[in-house]
């Protein structure tokens, strides 16, 4: 089975197009290995290592591979080997230097028997020049952990980073909406703390988020206990030191899983306990300690139905429980004002584990009702979320913002 793997080579001794060349000449050659594309050759300078460095030539080309990914590091330390590369010193002068930095949509560790190798690359997104010669050749290349393509990794980079020294919490952070906000405010610059119930996932969102922002925790709680709520607050404000941006975007899902043939009451129930009463207790709570500080930013997860209506079942109980979040918002930002902005997400149709699997029916139904004729995505409304927290949206509080394509028009 061929996998599609991406390798950065870079010389910076002698002749260095030579290098690249000859390299991507041996390359070639390596059984199991089939060469598609080779960026072009970008000169940049040198980042780390010791002082006085000549400039890099530097590349990334895509293989069809064949191999295991430790037979693939063999393969190209051969041929460094091969072509004199000597490894006395960090960061130092190589006559080239080749890396794995993705190798399909794999994650990979292996630290032992002589190899080293961390897949996708732990500095790629940092790095430049290997995203603008990875956007040359494959511009929708996607990172594993941080779940962005190639393109929006540059784009994050060459982005202002307008929430840095900014501590921020998410609830419900470790799938769909939540992790999208996280990740894109970690993008911004934020340090984030990811909200959830699961460990090992909110441990998984965290590590992304850190190596997004430089640094990322995770506080597990569960939200249908209003004494988890309030402690919830208190550990993340002690092991933070004070939070700039809070995020209540945990909700229950009744639409899919074991949830889904509930009666109405025992579903009504869920989604008071979790999208309405902890969003207010969290809400008092947090937006008591930020306003007696004297700075901070709210942001609330409401519908943009809930206004209008919606026929059926759901409609009824999102109508009843995003219609008391967005009110409640409202208030809250007249209580908080004006050290604390306090704002509401409207999402409309946005394409999350219910989406995915949506009837035939709803997906036409969907570009029926959406001017934009799409659905919307967690990142949408995740960007929304950035520019809300930021200085942007100073001037910007007890509003209702709805991201649905044009779909409901207020």
């Amino acid at each position: 089975m061929h996998i599609t793997a991406y390798i950065a080579l870079g010389s910076n001794l002698g002749d260095r197009r030579a290098h690249l060349d000859q390299a991507i000449g041996r390359l070639r050659q390596v059984p199991g290995v089939v060469l598609q594309r080779v960026s072009t050759y970008h000169e940049t300078e040198p980042v780390g290592g010791p002082p006085g460095q000549d400039k890099y030539l530097n590349a990334v080309a895509e293989l069809s591979v064949d191999l295991p990914p430790a037979a693939l590091l063999q393969a190209l330390l051969a041929i460094e080997q091969q072509m004199g590369r000597t490894r006395t010193e960090r960061w130092g002068p190589r006559t080239i230097d080749l890396d794995v930095l993705l190798y399909g949509t794999e994650t990979v560790e292996i630290h032992e028997g002589g190899l080293d190798l961390s897949i996708p690359h732990p500095r790629m997104h940092q790095r430049r020049f290997v995203l603008e010669s990875l956007v040359e050749i494959a511009p929708l290349a996607v990172h594993p952990v941080l779940g962005s393509t190639a393109i929006d990794l540059l784009r994050t980079l060459d982005s202002p980073r307008e929430l840095a020294e900014q501590t921020a919490l998410v609830t419900g952070a470790t799938s769909g909406i939540g992790r999208a906000i996280a990740l894109e405010l970690a993008g911004a610059g934020a340090r984030v703390v990811v909200n959830g119930r699961s460990q090992d996932v909110a441990i998984q969102v965290a590590d992304a988020c850190g190596q997004r922002a430089g640094a990322g925790h995770f506080v597990l709680a569960d939200l249908r206990d209003p004494e988890a709520c309030r402690d919830l607050v208190a550990r993340a404000w002690e092991v933070t030191g004070g939070i700039d941006i809070w995020v209540n975007n945990a909700g229950a899902d009744t639409l899919t899983g074991d949830a889904a043939p509930w009666p109405f009451d025992k579903k009504l129930d869920a989604l008071w306990q979790v999208d309405v009463l902890a969003t207010v207790l969290l809400s008092r709570e947090v937006g008591r300690r930020m306003k007696e500080r004297g700075r901070g930013v709210l942001l609330n997860m409401g519908w943009d139905q809930a206004d209008t209506g919606m026929e059926g079942e759901s409609g009824q109980l999102f109508g009843l429980t995003k219609g008391a979040v967005m009110s409640f918002t409202r208030s809250l930002a007249l209580t908080l004002a004006p050290e604390v902005r306090v704002n509401c997400l409207a999402p409309g149709w946005i394409r999350t584990a219910w989406g995915e699997h949506a009837s035939q029916a709803w997906q036409d139904r969907v570009r029926r009702e959406t001017p934009l004729q799409r659905w919307g995505t967690p990142e949408d409304v995740a960007r929304t979320a950035r520019w809300l927290a930021s200085p942007a949206a100073a001037f910007i509080t007890g509003q209702t913002i709805y991201i649905n394509g044009g779909s409901v028009r207020r």
